[in-house]
């Protein structure tokens, strides 16, 4: 589930945070890379946890208003909803189970912002056009929870708010996190029952040995790589350059040399992107300039052997 896009920001992020702490001991910071890094993989658990507490709640309420109904004669609600093929099946999920059962902190301390997503989603036309439909499928159920997992949990201020407060590692991870949530539940196949697969926490050993090789390069040969920003950036006054500027490009360089397999200019296009959320608004046009004459002086100086697109980067 941890990709190289995850990876690269929580790079920014600590290499940053270990320049402004006093203790450099890289080390504890690798350390503290990887704890960051497995709390993304708790949030992409936890939210899928979201689901089975809304049905829980939704249970509840179908509880109360059956028990009001036969009391009072009337028809009995509909279940429809909380027996949702989809959900049923990511509440049998033994991966999700076991991460649940080793789990102090749950869904169940936060029952305001359940409540508020049941009642969101009871009143919906997704939800009202799900109940009166008369297709009785698992991919209508599996359906039904994509869209209401894209509509109600993703871009809700109230859920970011509350996530913040739980873990101050999960204030950059949600939206990367969301989409490997929404491909989970298109991935669920019904015959798989409470097996079913969810996504691993890293895709396999080359992105782990990534994110460590990357930070160790940044860090361990900082003083050549901001030596080889001054030599590109005669044309560039590099005074102007903010502190995160100089973090941001330093860890392309070091993506740069140190992996050959990567071209110049997906990496110029990935820490382009990341400037236009960690620093200054004018800084993705200066880092993409800077970043395409480093790369050609790499490359005429012999310290790097890959090819150059003539606009080097793109994305500012």
């Amino acid at each position: 589930m941890i990709n190289r896009e995850l990876i690269r920001i929580k790079i920014v992020q600590l290499t940053y945070a270990y320049y402004q702490n006093g203790n450099r001991n890289i080390d504890n910071a690798e350390k503290e890379l990887f704890f960051s890094l497995s709390k993304a993989y708790d949030l992409y658990n936890s939210l899928l946890a979201l689901i089975l507490s809304i049905t829980k709640e939704a249970r509840h309420r179908i509880e109360i208003e059956a028990a009001r109904a036969l009391r009072e004669g009337r028809e009995m609600p509909s279940e429809k909803f909380v027996n949702n093929r989809f959900a049923l099946q990511l509440e049998s999920n033994r991966q999700l189970c076991e991460f649940m059962e080793n789990q102090k902190y749950t869904w169940e301390d936060e029952m305001d912002i359940v409540r508020r997503l049941c009642d969101n989603i009871e009143q919906s036309t997704i939800y009202a056009e799900y109940m009166q439909d008369g297709e009785d499928s698992y991919e209508a159920d599996r359906e039904l929870w994509r869209k209401l997992y894209k509509t109600f949990i993703t871009d809700n201020d109230d859920l970011d708010a509350i996530l913040e407060e739980r873990s101050l590692y999960w204030n950059d991870d949600k939206d990367i996190v969301d989409t490997f949530v929404l491909k989970t539940i298109k991935r669920f196949d019904e015959k798989n029952k409470s097996k079913q697969e969810l996504l691993p926490e890293y895709k396999d050993v080359e992105d782990k040995d990534f994110a460590r090789k990357l930070f160790r390069a940044t860090i361990l040969n900082a003083d050549q790589y901001q030596r080889f920003m001054s030599e590109a950036s005669r044309n560039w006054d590099f005074g102007r350059l903010a502190y995160m500027d100089v973090v941001i490009m330093q860890i392309a360089i070091a993506e740069m040399i140190t992996f050959s397999n990567i071209p110049v200019s997906v990496t110029i296009n990935e820490y382009v992107d990341l400037a236009k959320v960690y620093s200054t608004p004018k800084s993705a046009s200066y880092i993409n300039g800077m970043l395409d004459s480093i790369a050609r002086h790499l490359v005429d100086t012999g310290k790097i052997f890959k090819t150059m697109n003539d606009n080097g980067g793109n994305k500012a």
